[in-house]
C-alpha cells in the first residue's frame, strides 16, 4: 500500500477549533452586559496582533448582525519549535528546528443564505505551484512550479499560504488565521474535551497514544496525541490522518451546537480568556481583517444554526506521486467542488470517508432540540436570520461530488480505524 513517509508530526484540528471556538464564544458572551468587558479585551488584544494578507482596509458597519454575504476563512496550525513548542515535538527536540512550516491548512467556507458550511483540508505535502511571496525578515522569493504545499508559510507566513491557496481553488479569501502547538492543550481543557469513536484499539509509539476502543472523551495531551496520530490508524498515511482529524471536528461540531457547551457560561468564559491568553502569547496570529471581535460576531452568527447536514468536511481530491511519498491535486476533481461552492449548491458525498482508511461511518448523529443551542440574538437590518424558514432553500439542485473526493458531514458519526 502506498503511504506517505515518515513526515514531521503537526498538531492539527483542534489549533484549527481553537479560533472558532472562539469566534462562537465571542458571538455568545457578546450579546450580555457582562460580556462587554471581555469583548473589549479581546479587541484591544487581537487588533494589535493583526497581520496583513493584502486587502485588510475594510470598515466595518455597526452592527452585531450576521455577516453579510459568504466568508472564506483560511486556518493553518504551524510546527513552530519555539518557547514551549519545544516538548511538544520529537523533531524539534532532536534539532529540526529550521523554518515554520503549515503542516495543517484548511479553508472554511460559509456560504450566502441558506447558509451551508464547507471545510476542506489540503494536504500538507501536496505538490502545487507557489506564487512570489517576502519573508517577515524582508527576504524575497520567486515564483515556484512545484513545491510541497507546507513550505508557503514558511516563505512568507499567512500571506503566502493566502496566496498560494487562492492560485490553486480561484476562490479569493478574505480572513486567515495561524496557530501554533502550545494552544492545544489549554483549548481542549478549556471546552472539556472532546468525545471520539475507535472502532479499534489504538497504539502508536511514534505519538505514545494507547487507547482501548469505545468513546473517550479526550483533552490535553491525549487530544494533542489523538490529532497527531496517523501510525496508529488506517494505512499509516497523513491522508488517515486528515480523516481522523475530521470526525474530531464534526463531533467538536456537534459539541458546540449542543447545550454542553454554548449555554455553559462557566466554560464559555474560560474558554475566553482561554483564547485571549493565547493570542498574547503569540500562539493565535489573525489577519487583520479577522482581528476584530465585532467581525468575530458577524462570522459566528452566520454558522450558529447550521444544519448538520449543511456541514461537510472534505480533503482536497489527491493521487500519489514519487513512490507515495507526495502527492498531486486532482483539479478536475476539485474544479467541481469549487465551482459548486460558488454557486451555493448543497453537496453529496459518493466517496469513502478517507482516502487512508483511517474512518469509517458508524451512524448517524441527532441534531440538537430546538432552543438548546446558543440563544437568539439580534439580526441586522437587511440580513437574513438563518432559523427562518425562507433562509433554507431545499429545492437547490444538489451536487454530486466525484468518488476521489473524500470526506464527511457532521451528521455523520465516524469512528477510528486502527492500522491495517
Amino acid at each position: 500500500m502506498a503511504r506517505h513517509g515518515i513526515l514531521r508530526s503537526p498538531s492539527p484540528a483542534l489549533q484549527v477549533l481553537s479560533v472558532l471556538g472562539a469566534i462562537v464564544m465571542v458571538a455568545v458572551i457578546s450579546v450580555g452586559a457582562v460580556g462587554a468587558f471581555y469583548v473589549w479585551t479581546v479587541a484591544l488584544t487581537v487588533e494589535a496582533a493583526g497581520v496583513s494578507i493584502g486587502d485588510d482596509g475594510e470598515v466595518l458597519p455597526p452592527s452585531l448582525g450576521e455577516i453579510e454575504g459568504g466568508v472564506n476563512l483560511l486556518v493553518v496550525g504551524t510546527d513552530s519549535c519555539e518557547g514551549a513548542n519545544t516538548a511538544l515535538s520529537g523533531a524539534c527536540q532532536a534539532g529540526d528546528t529550521a523554518g515554520e512550516r503549515n503542516d495543517v491548512t484548511m479553508l472554511v467556507h460559509i456560504s450566502d443564505a441558506p447558509r451551508r458550511v464547507t471545510v476542506v483540508s489540503f494536504p500538507r505535502d501536496m505538490i502545487v505551484p507557489i506564487p512570489a511571496c517576502i519573508g517577515e525578515d524582508g527576504t524575497q522569493y520567486s515564483a515556484m512550479s512545484a513545491q510541497m504545499l507546507n513550505v508557503s508559510y514558511m516563505y512568507g507566513g499567512l500571506r503566502c499560504t493566502k496566496m498560494t491557496i487562492e492560485a490553486l481553488t480561484g476562490i479569493e479569501i478574505q480572513f486567515a488565521a495561524a496557530t501554533r502547538w502550545t494552544g492545544v492543550i489549554n483549548m481542549s481543557d478549556a471546552i472539556g474535551g472532546v468525545q471520539v469513536c475507535l472502532a479499534d484499539d489504538i497504539d502508536d509509539d511514534h505519538t505514545g497514544l494507547h487507547l482501548k476502543a469505545g468513546n473517550p472523551t479526550l483533552q490535553g495531551v491525549e487530544a494533542l496525541q489523538f490529532l497527531r496520530i496517523r501510525h496508529g490508524i488506517g494505512d499509516g498515511s497523513d491522508l488517515g490522518r486528515i480523516s481522523n482529524q475530521q470526525q474530531f471536528m464534526s463531533s467538536m461540531v456537534r459539541k458546540l451546537q449542543s447545550d454542553g457547551v454554548l449555554n455553559d457560561p462557566g466554560t464559555l468564559f474560560n474558554l475566553a480568556n482561554t483564547a485571549v491568553a493565547q493570542v498574547n502569547q503569540k500562539q493565535i496570529v489573525l489577519s487583520q481583517s479577522l482581528a476584530n471581535p465585532q467581525r468575530m460576531v458577524q462570522i459566528a452568527m452566520a454558522v450558529r444554526s447550521v444544519p448538520y447536514e449543511d456541514i461537510v468536511f472534505v480533503q482536497y481530491p489527491t493521487a500519489y506521486a514519487e513512490g507515495g511519498l507526495r502527492v498531486l491535486p486532482v483539479t478536475s476533481a476539485a474544479d467541481v467542488l469549487f465551482e459548486a461552492l460558488a454557486n451555493n449548491q448543497p453537496l453529496q458525498l459518493t466517496g469513502t470517508t478517507s482516502d487512508g482508511y483511517g474512518t469509517k461511518v458508524v451512524g448517524e448523529a441527532t441534531p440538537p432540540e430546538a432552543g438548546v443551542t446558543a440563544a437568539p440574538t439580534p439580526t441586522a437590518p437587511g440580513t437574513t436570520d438563518p432559523t427562518t424558514s425562507e433562509s433554507r432553500a431545499p429545492t437547490d439542485p444538489v451536487v454530486q461530488l466525484p468518488n476521489s473526493i473524500t470526506g464527511q458531514t457532521a451528521a455523520q458519526v465516524t469512528c477510528t480505524v486502527g492500522q491495517r
